[in-house]
């Protein structure tokens, strides 16, 4: 349910307060301002002519000035982002999950575009698609970095890519790279977190994984069926193969949090994989694979590499750390219904980045305001139910 009104306006004068550092001049920071407001708008489709015509303006030249030619820094306005949504929902246990969504695009042009796959879509489109950073905290999930993923046949022709915006300096790099980097960002920035998750595409690149253990840092990623991992002993093992030699009795029934329909049950089972440790302090870390089943007659298996300390290890908390991944999809789906996400016509890598991420301060702020009227409410019913007993 949408905020209320005066709400969500007195909560973006504060959020847009952060951001009016950002500009030099008061044109394109007072349209910064107008621009979060339309994308809060019910306005039917949030590109540059209606949210101009809503802004009262003739044409969406200043609309088109503000993503493209106006001098300010939308990685800063991301730290911005990320602040806002850690000062809200930040929680020590709170969970980064990392996943892309597609934008469906015509034409040839606009930055990174291709015919290449789209899970919005679920085909093969001509689409860009962009890598996420969402941060699952107290009370809700909001997103804290975002990036455009440009295929090598963009950054290995520099010609096209210059003529699409694209820096000079940006190369080739994979999807959990980009996931990699804004990791690296957000942990290095201080954000409260318990654990990351996302799905194959992330927990199959072995070299994140690896990297976050060297970060120490507790992680629960899905992987294919055929993913080969050590158990009992240095010997290769399909995560299915391993999931298939569980006992019945390994498996739980367990919740992986609520959903539209009331809590969404899964039976879980957990085994340790086999780990070279030299040291008592890597002794003091595991390897798992969590296996996930479905409860219909198809049983339905998903599989997670899981690396925790072993004394914090417990099924219970896995299947719900594993169950937040699907709160990215949720955002995904909010941010384009609500923010407009998906509904931009720039074509230059700035526009692309200004954009998205005045979409994302959009959302989060929407957040914000649901998660402080879910704190609110519930110190109400606190109070009365301490009234009653008195």
């Amino acid at each position: 349910m949408r905020a209320r009104l005066k709400d969500w306006e007195r909560e973006l004068d504060v959020l847009h307060a952060r951001l009016g550092a950002l500009f030099r001049r008061s044109e394109p920071r007072e349209r910064s301002l107008s621009y979060l407001k339309g994308l809060l708008s019910a306005v039917q489709r949030k590109n540059g002519w209606q949210l101009a015509e809503w802004m009262g303006e003739a044409t969406p030249d200043g609309v088109q000035h503000l993503l493209e030619r106006a001098s300010w820094d939308a990685d800063a306005a991301r730290d911005v982002l990320r602040e806002y949504v850690v000062e809200h929902l930040g929680d020590d246990d709170g969970v980064l999950i990392v996943d892309e969504t597609g934008f469906i695009k015509k034409g040839e042009h606009s930055a990174g575009v291709q015919r290449q796959y789209s899970g919005t879509a679920g085909r093969i489109e001509n689409s860009q698609i962009g890598v996420f950073l969402c941060y699952a905290g107290r009370g809700g999930s909001a997103f804290i970095d975002r990036g455009l993923y440009i295929p090598r046949q963009w950054s290995d022709d520099r010609t096209r890519s210059e003529a699409a915006g694209i820096p000079a300096d940006v190369e080739f790099a994979t999807k959990p790279q980009m996931a990699r980097q804004m990791l690296k960002r957000a942990l290095e920035a201080g954000v409260p977190c318990g654990w990351v998750t996302g799905d194959e595409v992330y927990g199959g690149d072995r070299r994140l994984r690896v990297w976050l253990e060297s970060r120490e840092q507790p992680f629960v990623l899905a992987v294919a069926r055929d993913e080969p991992l050590w158990w009992q002993g240095p010997k290769h093992i399909k995560a299915e193969v391993i999931a298939q030699a569980l006992a019945p009795q390994a498996f739980k029934r367990l919740s992986a949090g609520p959903g539209a329909k009331g809590e969404r049950l899964y039976d879980w089972a957990l085994a340790p994989l086999w780990r070279l440790q030299l040291t008592p302090e890597e002794k003091r870390w595991g390897h798992y694979l969590l296996v996930r089943r479905s409860l219909d007659d198809r049983q339905e298996m998903a599989y997670y590499v899981v690396f925790a300390p072993r004394a914090k290890t417990r099924l219970k908390k896995l299947a719900q750390v594993a169950g937040r991944r699907w709160e990215i999809e949720i955002g995904f789906e909010a941010t384009k219904g609500e923010c407009g996400l998906d509904q931009y016509e720039v074509r230059r890598w700035q526009g692309w980045y200004r954009h998205i991420t005045l979409s994302l301060l959009a959302h989060a702020l929407l957040v914000a305001l649901r998660a402080r009227e879910k704190k609110n409410s519930a110190a109400v019913r606190t109070g009365t139910d301490r009234v009653e007993r008195a």
